[in-house]
C-alpha cells in the first residue's frame, strides 16, 4: 500500500508536489540539502495553506491533517529508507538528476517506485541512473501545482503496467486529472507550450507588438488562461531555454531558441524569481507597497 512519499528538491515544483501529496493523505518528506531552501519552502507552504483555508478551498481539518503529514528533511538517504514512492523534482539537468537517482537507488527499499518530475527529459534515460527501470516513470506536474489540475504521466521504455496504474491512482488521490502517454521528447504539453512561447519571442524580436498586446491576443483570441510571456515569467526563462535546447537537439530546427530569449537569459532576466523577465515585477511590487 502506498503511504510514504519523499519529494526531492524544495523549489517551486517540489514544494507544490509536497503540498498536494500531504493533502492527499500521504506521509510526505520534503528533502533538500539546502537548509535555507527548506525553511523558505516551509514558509511558503504555510502561506498556501492559510490562503486555501481563507478562500474555502480546504477545511481546517484538511489543513491540520496535511501539516501533520509534512516533514522537512536535509538527509536524503534517511528519507529514502522508508519511502514507498520518491518523486525527484530537482532542476532539469542530467548530471543533477543522475546524482539524486544514484542516491535513491542506494538507499530506497526494493519495493519503492521512482518518479521524476520532468517536462521534457527522457524517463528511459533517467531510469538508467538507477536499477529499477520497470518501477520508474515521469510525473509531469504543472506550475502552480496546487492550482493546475493535470499530471502528465509518461512511461519509459521498460515502465511496467503496474507502475503506471499505481502512479495514476497516486495522482488521482492528490486530486489531479491524468493522462498516461508513452515517452517521446517533450511529451504532449511541453512540445506545444515551447512552440507557442518561442514563437512569441520571435514576434517580439520582430517588433510585431508589445508583450502586453501579444499576451492579450493569445488569451482572448485563443482562450489561453495566460499569455506566453506571463507563463514564461512564471516558469522561468532559463528553464524554458533549457527545454528548447533539449527539444532543438532531439526534434530539429522548429525548436531553435529565439535569440531574444537567449539574450534575456544572459542578462539575468529570468522571470518572477529574479524580479524581472519579459515584464518588470519590481515596479509592480513598489506600486503595491505605496
Amino acid at each position: 500500500m502506498m503511504n510514504s512519499i519523499v519529494v526531492v528538491g524544495s523549489g517551486v515544483m517540489g514544494r507544490g508536489i509536497a503540498y498536494v501529496s500531504a493533502l492527499g493523505g500521504f506521509s510526505v518528506a520534503l528533502v533538500d540539502v539546502n537548509e535555507n531552501a527548506l525553511k523558505s519552502a516551509e514558509g511558503e507552504l504555510n502561506s498556501i495553506f492559510a490562503k486555501g483555508l481563507a478562500r474555502g478551498k480546504i477545511s481546517a481539518e484538511q489543513e491540520q491533517m496535511a501539516k501533520a503529514n509534512l516533514s522537512f528533511i536535509s538527509d536524503l538517504p534517511q528519507a529514502c529508507s522508508t519511502a514507498d514512492l520518491i518523486i525527484e523534482a530537482v532542476p532539469e539537468k542530467a548530471e543533477i538528476k543522475k546524482q539524486v537517482f544514484e542516491t535513491m537507488e542506494q538507499y530506497a527499499p526494493e519495493h519503492c517506485l521512482f518518479g521524476t518530475n520532468t517536462s521534457t527529459m527522457s524517463p528511459t534515460e533517467i531510469a538508467s541512473y538507477g536499477k529499477r527501470a520497470e518501477r520508474t516513470i515521469a510525473m509531469h506536474f504543472f506550475n502552480p501545482v496546487h492550482k493546475m489540475p493535470l499530471v502528465e504521466i509518461v512511461r519509459g521504455l521498460e515502465t511496467s503496467d503496474e507502475t503506471a496504474e499505481t502512479i495514476k491512482k497516486v495522482a488521482e488521490r492528490m486530486g489531479k486529472e491524468t493522462v498516461v502517454i508513452n515517452e517521446f521528447p517533450g511529451f504532449v504539453t511541453s512540445r506545444i507550450s515551447c512552440l507557442v512561447g518561442n514563437e512569441a519571442f520571435y514576434m517580439l524580436q520582430e517588433g510585431l507588438g508589445t508583450p502586453e498586446d501579444i499576451d492579450k491576443a493569445i488569451k482572448l483570441g485563443l482562450n489561453y488562461p495566460m499569455g506566453p510571456f506571463e507563463l514564461v515569467d512564471l516558469v522561468g526563462l532559463d528553464a524554458r531555454l533549457n527545454n528548447l535546447k533539449y527539444l532543438h537537439e532531439k526534434l530539429g530546427e522548429k525548436y531553435r531558441p529565439a535569440p531574444l530569449l537567449e539574450q534575456y537569459v544572459r542578462a539575468g532576466r529570468l522571470g518572477r524569481k529574479t524580479g524581472k523577465g519579459v515584464y518588470d515585477y519590481t515596479q509592480k511590487e513598489e506600486l503595491v507597497k505605496k
